[in-house]
């Protein structure tokens, strides 16, 4: 029986079994809403990569490099080799020394712009005030050019693909630590008097990566930045930073593709039988030597 994509959407199939995708037993492959989570196995990498070429998709790419982060030309490098290959996509990095950040040889179909940007005290700040940015730039310049955005941490390499199976409207990534523990676990911000506060979610997400197409990302930044600043003028800190307001609004506003922790993983977990591959990998965080001033 041939679906095409329209009959598809409607029927809201994930879109790996349209890929000819192979199954798992062992993990979580869809949420309660029907989202697909993207396992190892649960896709067909040609096909994700052919449907994208035809439909035209183009990623933007948005990481900083703010105050003595010592991890650019490494991110960048195995960006190169892993992260979307075969698609065009734009780098933005963000950073407070533009001069610093060490050349990049670009394959095709590959740019990089450097945009100045402040340098706050606190690494906190920082990480909240991305938001921002990142509507920002995303209004002015991506929105005329790119299909989708991802949202990276710089402390990160990729190690494995990182490809066209991962791009939807909505991306969140499941966060390495939590998604094996009961939701009592999931570190929510608990306070009431913050717009992240959160008695229970569906899962917790990880802010070192999230994405998706230009319109959605636009929205969760937006929404993300005003809710910080609400909490900034009653003097309110969320547990987390960013990432307490990133899971307060996926919860409110579901994702509609979910990447396992094979996306971000950190080696020091150690062994885990569901992840068959790793796709990027924390870098070692030295917070007290790379975050202050």
């Amino acid at each position: 029986v041939l679906i095409n994509k329209t009959l598809m959407h409607v029927l809201q199939i994930p879109r790996q079994k349209y890929a000819g995708s192979s199954s798992r037993t062992d993990v979580q492959t869809c949420t309660t809403w029907k989202a697909p989570i993207i396992w190892e196995g649960m896709f067909n990498p040609k096909i994700y990569d052919q449907n994208h070429k035809k439909e035209g998709s183009s990623v933007a790419l948005t990481v900083f490099a703010v105050g003595r982060f010592v991890f650019t030309l490494t991110f960048l490098n195995s960006s190169e080799h892993h992260f979307m290959v075969g698609l065009p996509v734009s780098y933005y990095v963000f950073t407070d020394m533009p001069e610093k950040v060490p050349h990049i040889h670009l394959g095709p179909q590959r740019t990089l712009k450097m945009i100045k940007v402040q340098r706050h005290s606190r690494w906190q700040d920082i990480s909240m005030m991305r938001m921002k940015t990142i509507s920002d730039v995303i209004e002015s310049d991506i929105r005329h050019h790119s299909t989708h955005v991802f949202c990276f941490d710089v402390d990160q390499v990729f190690t494995g693909r990182f490809g066209s199976e991962a791009l939807g409207d909505s991306v969140a990534l499941l966060h390495a630590y939590y998604y094996h523990l009961p939701k009592s676990f999931y570190t929510y911000d608990r306070n009431p008097k913050s717009k992240a506060y959160m008695e229970t979610g569906d899962f917790y997400y990880h802010a070192a990566v999230f994405g998706g197409s230009w319109k959605s990302v636009k929205s969760l930044a937006e929404a993300c930045y005003q809710n910080i600043m609400e909490d900034k003028q009653n003097n309110v800190e969320a547990l987390w930073h960013d990432e307490s307001h990133l899971n307060k609004y996926l919860w409110l506003h579901k994702p509609s593709r979910v990447l396992s922790p094979e996306y971000c993983w950190d080696t020091q977990i150690g062994y885990r039988s569901d992840i068959q591959v790793t796709r990027l990998l924390w870098a070692l965080k030295q917070y007290d030597k790379l975050r202050t001033p």
